[in-house]
């Protein structure tokens, strides 16, 4: 089993930084790919940001350019790095993982909320 537990969320104007981390514990080891995903109010959990076990990410495109996801083997092993905010990405993120073998997500953790004020 693996928890994770997001930080970093908050509120901050258009056009500004946040940096959202997500630390691990349990079974680390047995953990593939890791994703951000965010759900705004009435709408569906959307993929935004997803980095595989090779160092290999994609972006949602309303984010592309914006945000960076990064990870290491540490106990924080994903974080992803949100500049240039907008409204529109007000939501709550949580931190998802993938462990070896499996397609969809196991682990999830109970997410951030980021607001961005116009």
């Amino acid at each position: 089993q693996v928890q994770l537990v997001e930080s970093g969320g908050g509120l901050v104007q258009t056009g500004g930084s946040l940096r959202l981390s997500c630390a691990a514990s349990g079974n680390i080891f047995s953990i593939n790919a890791m994703a951000w995903f965010r759900q705004a109010s009435g709408k569906q959990h959307e993929l935004v940001a997803f980095i595989a076990s090779d160092g290999s990410t994609n972006y949602a495109d309303s984010v592309k350019g914006r945000f960076t996801i990064s990870r290491d083997n540490g106990k924080t092993p994903v974080a992803l790095q949100m500049n240039s905010l907008k409204p529109e990405d007000t939501a709550v993120y949580y931190c998802a993982a993938k462990a070896w073998g499996r397609e969809g997500y196991d682990y999830w953790g109970q997410g951030t909320q980021v607001t961005v004020s116009s």
